[in-house]
């Protein structure tokens, strides 16, 4: 019996010495990984939808990312983006309409210690959303124009990013929370009353890592679970203050299997309104597959 202790005790303190530095070694989040978090990912959807989205053969976003800044290690750091997301429609031709383009600057500042376990970081945002047509908004039946209707808006952005490591999980943890703001002087004058102008978005990101992290160099997370929430807080569509319309939410998994290097598969729940630019007045209940290039290493 203490002949197998001992033998249990040594392969116990073997496997802690080969691997235990490895395990317990905390991934090393700059400030540019914190903008990554921050920023949508890119991706690109199957034909296989599950919920009232119109047919498509994909929905796709592309969001690379400029970052600007003194050195690696600055607490100061803007990010210059070219958002465009298409819509390739299931119907004659395939047509693409009315992408969206979301230009937009972000300048991010750690303000707590750059050795911190948990650091905070502020940001802020400035952006530009349209779909570059030059219609009336509305079509000749009174409807809106979804073909080559005109929307454009501009909003700033607030907010906070936290974020911590999870020893008992082995995971790196965000938590976001801001503030976005579209003055109404700054958006369409018929986008006025249902179009909200005043929303609270609130996200939550967790990246499973590999049990072995060690000094291989970077490492890529082997999954990662986003929840997402926005809140219109505006008075828009003559909703009560508590009215559940005013939610939207979604439910992100996304797997990054070993033999890939840059993409994985991810599944999406998404409820709430249209976030494809003068498409807004619809409301989606859909279940979504793809491929996503979560660039984010450890």
């Amino acid at each position: 019996m203490k002949y197998t202790v001992h033998i249990s005790i040594s392969l116990i303190l073997f496997m802690y010495l080969i691997y235990g530095q490895d395990t317990l070694v905390r991934p090393q989040i700059d400030l540019a990984k914190t903008a990554q978090v921050n920023q949508s990912d890119s991706y690109i959807t199957f034909p296989t939808d599950i919920g009232n989205l119109e047919p498509l053969m994909f929905e796709a976003n592309v969001n690379p990312s400029f970052i600007i800044r003194e050195r690696k290690d600055s607490r100061l750091m803007a990010v210059l983006t070219a958002q465009i997301t298409i819509r390739m429609f299931n119907e004659e031709s395939y047509p693409v309409k009315t992408p969206s383009y979301i230009p937009q600057i972000s300048v991010y500042y750690l303000a707590s210690e750059k050795n911190a376990a948990d650091r905070l970081t502020l940001f802020g945002k400035m952006a530009h959303h349209s779909n570059g047509q030059d219609g009336g908004f509305y079509d000749s039946d009174g409807n809106i124009n979804l073909q080559t209707g005109n929307f454009a808006t501009n909003f700033f952005e607030l907010g906070l990013l936290k974020s911590g490591f999870s020893k008992t999980l082995n995971a790196q943890k965000f938590f976001k929370s801001a503030f976005e703001v579209h003055p109404r002087s700054w958006m369409l004058e018929e986008l006025h009353g249902q179009y909200s102008g005043f929303r609270w978005h609130n996200a939550f990101l967790a990246y499973k890592l590999p049990m072995k992290m060690g000094h291989r160099g970077s490492i890529k997370a082997d999954f990662s679970v986003k929840a997402e929430t926005t809140w219109f807080l505006d008075n828009i569509n003559d909703w009560d203050t508590f009215n559940i319309k005013r939610l939207s939410a979604s439910l992100t998994f996304y797997y990054h299997p070993k033999f890939l290097e840059d993409i994985g598969f991810f599944v999406q729940y998404y409820h709430g309104i249209d976030y494809y630019n003068i498409y807004f007045q619809n409301r989606l209940d859909v279940i979504r597959f793809g491929i996503m290039t979560e660039l984010l290493r450890f």
